[in-house]
């Protein structure tokens, strides 16, 4: 009969639609939903599932969007754990399912991917790092170097295995948040839970980057930035050497590869965030890694400071609201 649906038909779009949507980006989400009613209904489904969990099942718990301000339901960027070294982090996450119906357990943050890069560790067993703590970590001296912004682990050639005490940072996301659309900052992070004093809350993952790179990079960002058509998440770390003659430099970019903490937002008073530079035995490069400063109440933004860059003239415009912000933001000198 004319008019009349076809069950097997529409089941057949939507095992399709399954399988297709949520590997598409938004614009092209979009314009699968404009082809049928099944397809609409699919990709709504997919929008709902992406904007309850932006980890995409990555983290042990999910992270969701909030937008109280407009109709955008999610900010679409490709989801890592922790960090991945360019350009091979580029070829790997140029695709990335997102808003499948089927709940993907988390995935392990441990062990992290072989980098290419020399690695040693400790002898420490994996039984002799249980309740007790683990016999390569002095919990006072890790405290006070915490407080100071350094800390160190296992790493990844230690003997001893995931749930070793002194991996504090490496299970992924374990506190309840979620970003929140505000009208003027955009995006941020912020408390779904109360959050205590010294505890983790997420690592800043995204692209190591070389410093040829970062600058080419920065001069595309600030053009993108300045015209409104870009939020970049784009951090160079440098830490002194002990000799004082010199320092390292890190550069993480998390504009279109990153997780959680893509979306903390400056702050000119320093935040209720501490960074922590962590470093795991044998690793070369050092990971960023953030605690909680202070007791933080459930519903609070996450904030830290970007730095003491010098400030721009002409720098995108800051809208933290301390008492002591210029209404700049810090740029950093690449």
């Amino acid at each position: 009969m004319a008019g009349m649906r076809n069950p097997r038909a529409a089941g057949a779009v939507s095992e399709l639609a399954e399988l297709v949507l949520p590997w598409l980006p938004p614009a092209d989400l979009a314009a699968a939903a404009s082809a049928s009613r099944a397809m609409r209904a699919a990709a709504s489904a997919v929008t709902a599932r992406r904007a309850a969990d932006f980890s995409r099942g990555l983290e042990a718990v999910p992270v969701p969007f909030d937008n109280p301000i407009d109709s955008k339901p999610y900010a679409y960027f490709l989801y890592t754990p922790f960090s991945l070294i360019h350009p091979a982090a580029s070829a790997s996450a140029h695709a990335q399912p997102w808003g499948c119906a089927q709940a993907r357990p988390p995935c392990p943050t441990w062990p992290r991917p072989d980098l290419g890069l020399p690695s040693a560790g400790c002898a420490c067993a994996e039984a002799d790092c249980g309740a007790a703590g683990c016999p390569c970590a002095d919990a006072e001296a890790e405290m006070a170097a915490a407080e100071m912004g350094t800390l160190r682990e296992c790493g990844d050639g230690c003997a001893c295995g995931p749930s070793c005490a002194n991996r504090r940072t490496q299970r992924g996301v374990t506190a309840r948040l979620r970003v929140v659309r505000q009208l003027k900052k955009g995006w941020g992070l912020h408390a779904a839970e109360v959050l205590r004093r010294a505890q983790f809350v997420c690592e800043y993952a995204g692209e190591f980057l070389t410093t040829e790179e970062t600058r080419r990079r920065q001069r595309l960002y600030d053009e993108l930035a300045s015209a409104g058509k870009l939020s970049p998440a784009l951090l160079v770390i440098r830490e002194h050497l002990p000799s004082g003659r010199s320092c390292m430099r890190v550069n993480i970019d998390a504009t279109k590869v990153g997780n959680v903490a893509r979306f903390i937002n400056h702050s000119c008073d320093g935040g209720n965030l501490q960074p922590v530079l962590v470093r795991s035995s044998g690793a070369l490069l050092p990971r960023l890694c953030f605690f909680a400063a202070r007791d933080i109440a459930e519903g609070e933004e996450i904030t830290f400071s970007y730095g003491d860059a010098r400030l721009k003239t002409k720098g995108l415009p800051c809208f933290c609201g301390s008492s002591c912000c210029p209404g700049v933001l810090p740029a950093e000198e690449t």
